[in-house]
């Protein structure tokens, strides 16, 4: 008589974006160890919101070398877009000694690394959204779009970036076809004529590339992009420097000695031929422990007064992007204001529009169009999907304290409501940076996915959990 198999648990992951195809991909790299089934509607794998749109103009923000799946491994995409033949179909992808190809075509890479694993079997994809997902004894039941249930043991999240904020001021006119809330969706400016007045609501990279955009389709009538602190994103560094600095010890006395820290490194480098990119570069890649040595009221004080800098120094435009902005602003066609949104009045042709200056100055223009590039709006997560309200609404999941994404252990595992962890649901990606903070990068995206699944294995294997390394401490590690 023989004994029946062992039963082979499931994985369920929720979202396959970048995030979820990244952690599906390295759970698949152990495909006996589970079933892993990816809920993703869309039919390209691993691409997502960010990297899933048709726009050439939009381009990644940062050098080929640092995008892959695999941390660390600077040859993969660049030789991906050698053997496809993408990197020889778009010659402007190339600045100087680096790559900056489409943000399409890194999600085509992200595709066909996902797709061997799918045509094997170690990967099941279900090209569905999840409508449902709630606690079903030690496991979870999923119901997806077509109302079919799945039965998971485990279940990570790894939802897409909800849709920008709609301002209190715009509200009003949503149906209007004048107001573009997602600048970023596919065709959404294709409606605005050469000539029109448009405003931009936001200046960071999403407003930049809404710009290039518009520019590439003969746009040549005026833009204005406001934003409270009337901020761009900067550009990359005339030349490469390696990151200076230790910032991390400082960050233990709060948030005002690391600010007067880093402003002094970067008059140093400043006086040394340096620019403040090599600085700033040291913070990112120590972000995780100066988040950690922060308090939570530290935190808050950081999000409300520093954000906004850190923002366009941290997240910067492609050289492309950048060179667009530059001759717009050069030939008068693009104007960065520091203004808020006042009262918004419809015209016969479009909007008159309050703009609220510094000391209490108020102007009135009239523009042609609206457009929201405010950016995902994640302090509202929670009410982007439905199978989020509905986990919410059982307990066991939570906003965390800073309005970034939900309540996160140190392990990746989801904190409900009531602070309880959960040993079998996992947050994955920039739904975790109140616990991380910086998780938005594509490094720290996929450095952070192949975390989860391998938490994920240590709850399979019964092993303790584990402690989410920083980037800096990994590539301490590599290089040791």
């Amino acid at each position: 008589m023989t004994s029946a198999a062992p039963r082979v648990p499931t994985i369920g992951i929720i979202g396959g974006g970048v995030t979820g195809g990244a952690v599906a991909w390295h759970l698949a790299q152990a495909p006996a160890a589970a079933r892993i089934l990816l809920f993703e509607p869309r039919t390209r794998l691993g691409a997502g919101l960010a990297y899933g749109g048709g726009d050439p103009n939009h381009r990644i923000n940062v050098p080929a070398t640092r995008m892959s799946l695999i941390p660390h491994d600077a040859e993969a995409f660049p030789l991906w877009l050698a053997k496809s033949g993408e990197g020889a179909a778009d010659p402007g992808a190339r600045c100087g000694d680096d790559l900056y190809p489409t943000r399409a075509a890194f999600g085509r890479h992200m595709d066909d690394q996902l797709r061997p694993l799918v045509a094997a079997g170690h990967i099941r994809h279900v090209a569905q959204a999840v409508t449902s997902a709630e606690k079903n004894g030690d496991g979870w039941r999923l119901t997806a779009a077509s109302g079919e249930d799945f039965e998971v043991d485990y279940l990570a999240l790894a939802t897409t970036h909800p849709d920008p904020g709609l301002l209190r001021e715009l509200a009003p006119f949503v149906a209007d076809p004048r107001l573009i809330a997602n600048g970023l969706a596919d065709d959404a400016l294709q409606s605005v004529e050469p000539d029109e007045n448009v405003l931009i609501v936001g200046s960071g990279l999403t407003g930049a590339d809404i710009v290039c955009t518009l520019d590439a389709r003969a746009h040549r009538g005026k833009i204005t992009m406001i934003s409270r602190r009337g901020l761009r994103s900067h550009g990359h560094p005339p030349q490469p420097w390696p990151p200076e600095g230790d910032f991390i010890s400082q960050s233990a006395r709060g948030a005002t000695s690391l600010l007067r820290s880093i402003r002094r490194a970067v008059r140093k480098a400043e006086s040394e031929g340096r620019s403040w990119h090599p600085v700033l570069d040291a913070v990112r890649a120590q972000g995780g422990p100066i988040w950690e040595a922060l308090d939570v009221p530290a935190r808050r004080r950081v999000l409300r007064h520093l954000r906004p800098y850190w923002d366009v120094h941290r997240f910067r435009a492609a050289p492309q992007v950048d060179a667009a902005l530059d001759r717009r602003i050069a030939q008068g066609l693009l104007v960065l204001r520091r203004a808020r949104l006042g009262a918004v009045a419809r015209a016969a042709d479009g909007f008159f529009v309050t703009l609220r200056l510094r000391h209490g100055r108020e102007v009135v223009e009239k523009f042609d169009r609206i457009v929201v590039a405010t950016g995902p709006a994640h302090g509202d997560v929670i009410h982007s999907q439905p199978y989020l309200q509905k986990l919410a609404a059982q307990g066991l999941i939570a906003p965390d304290e800073v309005g970034l994404g939900l309540q996160t252990t140190t392990s990746g595992r989801a904190i409900g409501a009531d602070g309880e962890v959960s040993a079998t649901l996992f947050i994955a990606g920039p739904l975790a940076r109140g616990t991380f903070g910086e998780l938005m990068g594509l490094p720290q995206v996929t450095l952070y996915a192949r975390f989860i699944a391998e938490e994920v294995g240590r709850a399979l294997a019964g092993a303790p959990e584990g402690r989410f390394v920083s980037l800096v401490e990994t590539r301490e590690q590599t290089e040791a």
